[in-house]
């Protein structure tokens, strides 16, 4: 069977960010599992907030088409997400958002969350490890995008100490967890078989 495609990105583009080294981290591991990993950072796609009066005079930005056009191409797709006031963040939000508005011709609206699977962690310096933006993202992936969330996920609490010189989580048995995730995920994509 072929190595399944996965996608990996933060919910944040802040210098030093927590969950930047854990979506790092995990297309580290994901590669050495065997899948075949594209890691990309929304600083690479601004677009402006989403705003439907905007989106009937231009259409979507060209950024969105393009993330959702990556989106298709991957049978899974692992997203770290900050935790901003117990949600997710509004720059994570607004991706979603607006990669929900790009749709082909004769496409079903949601195709880019369709047909692949979907893996979430997050981390955080606070003592839940970013759960409550987990929670409110997979509301939104699961409710909002008919989007398949796999019902593992991995929290990194206190993340400023988490993370070794080499950018590896310092626990054992939260790396553990998160090769648990991760494998779980490009077993499922496999079997998906989506994005293709």
């Amino acid at each position: 069977m072929p190595a399944p495609k996965i996608l990996v990105f933060a919910g944040s583009i802040r210098t030093g960010s927590f969950n930047a080294k854990l979506a790092a981290l995990a297309a580290k591991e994901l590669s050495i599992a065997g899948a075949e990993v594209t890691r990309i950072s929304l600083v690479d796609y601004p677009m402006p907030i989403y705003d439907g009066d905007l989106e009937a005079r231009s259409g979507p930005p060209e950024n969105a088409t393009k993330l959702k056009q990556m989106m298709m191409l991957h049978q899974g797709v692992f997203i770290a997400s900050p935790e901003y006031n117990a949600s997710v963040t509004p720059l994570l939000k607004n991706t979603i958002d607006w990669i929900s508005r790009v749709r082909g011709m004769r496409e079903q609206p949601l195709a880019a969350y369709k047909n692949r699977v979907f893996a979430i962690g997050g981390a955080s310096n606070g003592q839940y490890g970013a759960m409550r933006s987990l929670l409110a993202l997979r509301q939104v992936l699961e409710i909002g995008c008919g989007a398949m969330v796999i019902p593992e996920q991995i929290a990194v609490n206190k993340a400023a100490e988490a993370f070794d010189d080499m950018e590896n989580l310092k626990d054992e048995a939260t790396a553990a967890r998160l090769k648990a995730v991760l494998q779980r995920l490009m077993d499922v994509a496999q079997w998906a078989g989506g994005g293709q």
